[in-house]
């Protein structure tokens, strides 16, 4: 742990969100001095953010805590290109009324995290990026960037390797990112970009622009990439994405899902995704044994009550424990054992079904997901190509797979 003197930093380094940063010393420096202004870039490809943006949200909450100013970017004019980092295909185009009535939504969630009201801020690159001229952009930014270099990016080494097209579209992602965090600093005097590990080359990009444009010291700060202890990514499940809008998900799933993790994630979790102190994460990550159930209740009620608020995060909590008291009946139901090395490897949702017997084919599946009428664990399956793992075993050892109200198999590993 480094010896940063300011609230910010000292805060992100001791609760585990710092991966790589540009200059820790000053950053650090600059932070002591006064209020700084940071932000992080979101694009708006679906009407809410998942679980997997979370740690990025819960960044500009610590930025605002310890009193600094925090801009959420919504790329409206970026989700119109795609962001080719990690990933193997072209992001499906949307329109221009579809990505603005996702950011209206999306902004109900930050409005649960971040205060509007007191120096935070929701901007949107299509306000800049819309506006430009392709000619004039290219004589002011592409000088600044070579072939060369461009092709060194993981993003477009990925797609080369895996012999995947990356379109001449794609490619101007990362210029534009760039001109985000210049044109950040002119309007707003943002001086730091935060956000995944991933993001870390566009990040460098957008600092040695600002400093070639307009001579800007600027900062980039990056978070671990997260997985949960089976190595699965989060924010997904069997059931599909663990969305933050409650309209998608209600906040008694979304209580499940932290109440659901693996006893090595918990004080991780309790780090990252709660505002607990330390001294009470440390004597909650004590406990040892069944009292560690105690440990994800509190995590899952914490982390409900910052999206959700108290009030829905206690009645999570009560109905859970009502249906756990219940759920002890779930136990009579009739098993079906799989090897446990399948679900090391993963077993395909529709698989499942069918090797549980309760649809006939994988095409049946599929389409009783598409209608609403498949359950893991009780929580309805929204994604056919959703995998079964060993992370998604109840406590009791076993995976509970329904078919409408009445139908349920119970999946046992057998070693």
């Amino acid at each position: 742990m480094s010896d940063f003197r300011s609230d910010l930093l000292r805060t992100l380094d001791e609760r585990g969100y710092i991966h790589q940063c540009s200059d820790p010393e000053g950053l650090d420096r600059k932070a002591l001095e006064g209020p700084i202004t940071a932000y992080i870039g979101f694009d708006a490809t679906a009407s809410s953010l998942h679980a997997g943006h979370l740690l990025s949200i819960m960044m500009l909450r610590t930025l605002q805590r310890t009193g600094h100013n925090p801009i959420a970017l919504m790329g409206g004019g970026t989700t119109k290109i795609g962001d080719p980092s990690g990933k193997d295909e072209a992001r499906k185009m949307l329109t221009d009324q579809q990505i603005a009535d996702n950011i209206a939504s999306i902004r109900k969630v930050f409005a649960q995290f971040l205060d509007f009201s007191a120096g935070a801020r929701m901007a949107n690159n299509a306000d800049w990026l819309d506006e430009l001229k392709y000619i004039p952009l290219l004589r002011e930014v592409g000088p600044h960037f070579t072939i060369n270099r461009m092709m060194t990016f993981d993003s477009v080494k990925l797609r080369l390797e895996r012999e995947q097209p990356l379109t001449f579209l794609e490619f101007n992602y990362m210029i534009l990112q760039a001109y985000d965090f210049v044109e950040l600093a002119k309007r707003h005097g943002c001086v730091l970009q935060m956000g995944g590990s991933d993001q870390w080359g566009n990040m460098v990009t957008g600092m040695e622009l600002g400093r070639r444009m307009h001579g800007l010291d600027l900062d980039a700060l990056t978070t671990p990439l997260l997985t949960t202890a089976s190595g699965a990514k989060m924010g997904k499940t069997a059931g599909g994405a663990v969305w933050l809008d409650a309209d998608l998900l209600a906040p008694y799933e979304y209580w499940q899902y932290w109440r659901n993790a693996d006893d090595k994630d918990v004080v991780r979790f309790l780090k990252l995704f709660t505002e607990l102190p330390l001294d009470e994460i440390a004597r909650l990550g004590a406990l040892e044994g069944q009292e560690i159930n105690l440990a994800k209740e509190v995590l899952a009620t914490e982390a409900t009550a910052l999206l959700h608020g108290r009030t829905a995060a206690e009645a999570a909590k009560a109905t859970a424990r009502q249906t756990f008291e219940d759920g002890a009946l779930d136990m009579n139901l009739p098993t079906v054992d799989v090897p446990a090395a399948q679900l090391v490897a993963g077993v395909a949702i529709a698989n499942a079904f069918v090797t549980a017997g309760l649809v006939a084919t994988t095409s049946e599946a599929r389409r009783q997901i598409k209608g609403g009428g498949l359950k893991v664990n009780d929580a309805t399956v929204s994604d056919e190509k959703a995998v079964l793992t060993s992370a998604d075993l109840t406590e009791a050892g076993v995976i509970k797979l329904s078919l409408g109200k009445k139908k349920h198999i119970l999946l046992r590993p057998l070693d």
